[in-house]
């Protein structure tokens, strides 16, 4: 059962402005981490398996709130979803800083297995870029109490965020070696 909460478009409307600006700010910080290294005499070299380990989590915990969602648990799955959002958060800060202070690990694999981890690795960077923005847009129109909207967008939300989320850890588990 839904909760009862009065439609809000344009409380919508504000949050989605304000999901546009924190987009672009994300965007603009990830394009310049590979650019610019800050040395701030801490080795940060500890947080990759952390990210992997964030995102695995996060992939678990959506499985979990569409499983919720499903069941028409809708407490469980609104808690799910705030974790999943929270963990991203984390994940992101954590990933930025790291990429700001630490230089880049190159994949060092050849053969097909070369060809495997670039697709993962570029789909997984492009989808995490298309898909952060409408991740907020979908948590702004269940926030909002449009849940019709929210429904709809999470459809195909979802599972770009769940592939992200999974992608991630595998790119890792590749890179691996060459740490």
């Amino acid at each position: 059962m839904e909760p009862t909460i009065k439609p809000n478009p344009e409380l919508e409307k504000k949050l989605n402005r304000i999901a546009w600006v924190v987009t672009v700010v994300v965007l603009l910080l990830v394009g310049m981490m590979r650019r610019v290294k800050i040395d701030v005499g801490i080795d940060f070299s500890f947080l990759p398996p952390f990210h992997a380990t964030v995102n695995a989590i996060t992939a678990l915990v959506l499985i979990y709130a569409f499983i919720k969602i499903k069941n028409k648990q809708v407490e469980a799955h609104r808690k799910a979803i705030y974790v999943a959002i929270g963990l991203s958060l984390l994940f992101l800060l954590s990933y930025v800083l790291y990429h700001f202070t630490t230089e880049e690990t190159r994949f060092g694999g050849e053969g097909a297995i070369r060809y495997v981890y670039f697709f993962l690795l570029i789909t997984h960077v492009v989808l995490a870029a298309v898909i952060f923005p409408f991740i907020l847009f979908t948590f702004n129109r269940a926030y909002t109490g449009q849940f019709d909207k929210h429904r709809k967008m999470a459809r195909w939300v979802f599972p770009i965020w769940l592939y992200v989320a999974i992608t991630g850890p595998i790119c890792y588990i590749m890179l691996m070696p060459y740490y």
